[in-house]
């Protein structure tokens, strides 16, 4: 079946060439993106959609989220908004909550999240472990993730939990428990933080990772300056998220990173891309990440939503983008892009197929996936414009239409 989808008025296909068609048309045939252009010169289709007249955007492509928990951290939450400080035991919290909860309802409660997500505007959403924290649990989690996401990352490295020895519970991340997720997760990752893991630690782990032949993130820069973000660029991690304080060498290394790519053409040597987490921060209390500044560095930049049960809970990627354009100084079509083609660039899905013949997300282009959203508004500057409105209108999810 072929979808021809008419009458937008703004095309915003974040492809290579930034285009922002006008009076537009997209045809859909199966999971793929066959034709793009005007709609007075659109072909025939087997069915068509008027789209009213409303404004069309990639699918969002959330590329750092935590959907795989039980649990309630409202409390620590209140204890936040009274002037506390964040602090990374909270995860011990939801650690306890989700080991005790049966696989059914792990994950009925993931594939809830991810409904949210999609009705959201979301279409290709990385998730994480990190709330098992021993192997039996983190390996379900695995299990249950690869069911519900895109792509799973190996979160092992997230708390060491409370009485264990920080340099037994790296052994294991690093053994036993790796070769227990391995067949189901793509990516590995390590929270480099004070309170979490040193940076010789978070070294051992991404280096067994990379040798077990995963990708790797890191969770850095988080909650001050730290050996985050260096370590990713040196270990050519695919992201450094959250990226909160940055020194100028920081900023400087990622820049260099990205040095010998050619954004015109999507080629050259891939860098570490920042992804920045702005429901965490306002969650958290944190500075904003330096969006602004990392973009004029010449730095790839993502926005996520970090949806998790005691920083950011929330999905709402279009929330995130609101707040990169009030707050933190990124046109609208800049956040638009970091939360599409950023995100799609975090995960290495910007361009081509991958081995299984699975396409491009996070563009509208011609052989990509078709993940596409339509808000109800005549231009994407409404989602800032008027922030905090419900307008995702109608969403395909690899050519199927899910709202």
């Amino acid at each position: 079946m072929s979808t021809l989808i008419t009458n937008i008025a703004e095309l915003m296909t974040q492809d290579l060439e930034h285009r922002v068609l006008r009076d537009a048309a997209v045809v859909v045939e199966g999971e793929r993106i066959s034709w793009i252009g005007a709609a007075s010169g659109a072909p025939a289709a087997d069915e068509a959609v008027d789209a009213g007249g409303r404004a069309m955007l990639p699918g969002w492509v959330d590329s750092h989220s935590h959907l795989l928990f039980a649990g309630d951290r409202t409390a620590e939450f209140e204890a936040r908004m009274a002037g506390e400080a964040y602090a990374a035991g909270g995860i011990a919290v939801t650690m306890n909550a989700t080991r005790a909860t049966s696989d059914f309802d792990l994950t009925r409660l993931a594939m809830g999240r991810v409904a949210e997500a999609v009705s959201q505007g979301t279409t290709y959403l990385e998730t994480k472990t990190g709330y098992g924290l021993d192997v039996e649990h983190e390996a379900r989690s695995a299990r249950i993730a690869s069911m519900v996401a895109d792509q799973v990352t190996y979160l092992g490295a997230h708390l060491v939990p409370a009485g264990q020895d920080p340099e037994a519970y790296t052994d294991l991340v690093c053994g036993p428990m790796l070769a227990a997720v391995r067949p189901y997760v793509q990516w590995a990752d390590v929270f480099c933080e004070e309170g979490a893991f040193t940076a010789e630690q978070s070294r051992r782990v991404l280096m067994a990772c990379r040798d077990a032949g995963l990708g790797l993130r890191v969770h850095g820069n988080q909650l001050g300056e730290g050996p985050g973000v260096q370590l990713a660029v040196e270990l050519r991690a695919a992201s450094v998220d959250h990226v909160n304080y940055l020194a100028g060498q920081d900023v400087k290394a990622l820049a260099a990173s990205w040095s010998s790519w050619d954004p015109a053409t999507g080629t050259g040597g891939r860098g570490t891309v920042a992804t920045c987490l702005p429901a965490c921060d306002l969650s958290t209390r944190q500075p904003l990440a330096p969006a602004r500044e990392l973009l004029d560095s010449g730095v790839q930049v993502a926005l996520a939503s970090n949806c998790n049960p005691g920083t950011s809970y929330t999905s709402s990627m279009a929330f995130c983008v609101t707040t990169a354009v009030l707050q933190m100084h990124l046109s609208v079509h800049e956040a638009v892009r970091a939360g599409t083609y950023g995100g799609a660039l975090a995960l290495h899905k910007d361009t081509g197929a991958d081995a299984e013949g699975e396409r491009a997300v996070g563009s509208i282009a011609v052989g990509h996936r078709a993940d596409l959203h339509l808000i109800d508004a005549p231009s994407a500057t409404h989602l800032a414009y008027r922030p905090g409105m419900p307008l995702t209108y109608a969403v395909w999810r690899a050519g199927i239409r899910k709202r």
